[in-house]
């Protein structure tokens, strides 16, 4: 079996209070209103049935829930999205195996009670998180507990990148050009929040605990070595903090602690993308996720070209099946 576990849907009372909450949105906001299979069933399954043994853990896509506004909105939102999660993998469990809980990470009270919620009445699997909670990063004191409460319950966070077209390239600007807010800004919002976490120490207090980043970890993997001996001298270029002592109260090198991250599939279709990755996370740490329906096609695309290219690599078939679908039953608990 394959197991996706990175794949976007808005259950359709999610999707309507979206629009209500936030009629005019842009940039992924128009994105991901503008394809069909996010919210119709109908034509997900169609392209789900060209693949075999093919199923999908199913989470929320872009933009994050605390981007529609303050609580008690986020918090509501957060609770729509959940029960209609709920809702498609208990009636469509042969499709569905479990889902990916949203959480208003702009409400820290709300936040953790949603999340207990989502895992204790309605099975979820997994809490989806972004990178930043707006312009916030996650290391702070009000979204830490969160990443303690996913340690006792030993399931997955999810981490997502997040960026607009209102975060400049250069000082100069006002806006970022091009979209390189998604192209490059994702990955390295990824990559940043991963930083922070590993500098938070969260990975002494919690060594094993799992969060699943998107896009096989983003630029982490490609640049091992700045990651590696680059930050085995962290400090050095710094004058007004000494970086030194913080690195001497780490228990490892910053380079160990980003392999402890794991990391799913979704690099579009790249070879040397998932080989570069893979070789950087090992089999164990990495899972089949494929982004759909984000493709030039809607849906299909992606699918189909992480599944070849999983299916291409040099691998043994027990690693295969690890990442088609073996990690995805540990780390998420699959029963079915």
């Amino acid at each position: 079996m394959k197991i996706d576990v990175v794949n976007h849907i808005f259950p359709k009372v999610y999707f309507d209070k979206m629009v209500e909450v936030l009629p005019s949105g842009k940039d992924m906001h128009k994105r991901v209103r503008a394809i069909p299979c996010i919210v119709d069933l109908d034509e997900r399954f169609r392209i789900m049935d060209m693949f075999d043994e093919y199923v999908q853990v199913i989470c929320l896509g872009a933009p994050p829930i605390e981007a529609f506004g303050p609580p008690p909105i986020s918090t509501e939102m957060a609770r729509i999205a959940n029960d209609g999660m709920a809702e498609l993998v208990n009636k469509y469990p042969e499709r569905f195996p479990g889902f990916i809980a949203s959480l208003p990470m702009n409400d820290p009270e709300g936040l953790l009670k949603e999340a207990q919620r989502a895992i204790k009445e309605l099975g979820a699997v997994g809490v989806q998180v972004f990178s930043n909670v707006n312009g916030r990063p996650l290391d702070k004191p009000e979204t830490m507990p969160l990443f303690d409460l996913m340690a006792d319950f030993d399931l997955p966070i999810l981490l997502h990148p997040a960026r607009g077209a209102d975060f400049p390239d250069y000082k100069s600007e006002t806006k970022s050009h091009y979209e390189i807010w998604w192209t490059f800004g994702w990955p390295y919002e990824t990559s940043v929040a991963m930083a922070h976490l590993v500098f938070a120490g969260l990975f002494d207090r919690h060594p094993d605990i799992k969060i699943i980043t998107h896009h096989l970890g983003g630029m982490v993997p490609y640049f091992e070595g700045r990651v590696g001996p680059g930050w085995d001298q962290l400090g050095t270029r710094t004058s007004d903090v000494d970086y030194t002592q913080l690195l001497k109260s780490l228990k490892k090198r910053p380079y160990d602690y980003f392999k402890m991250f794991y990391g799913d599939t979704a690099v579009f279709g790249s070879m040397p993308a998932t080989k570069c990755g893979l070789a950087f996370f090992g089999v164990d740490h990495v899972l089949f996720g494929s982004d759909s329906p984000f493709d030039p096609e809607r849906g299909s695309a992606y699918i189909r070209w992480t599944i070849e290219i999983i299916e291409r690599l040099d691998i043994t078939p027990e690693e295969r099946h690890a990442i088609f679908e073996g990690n995805a039953r540990r780390l998420f608990k699959l029963k079915s």
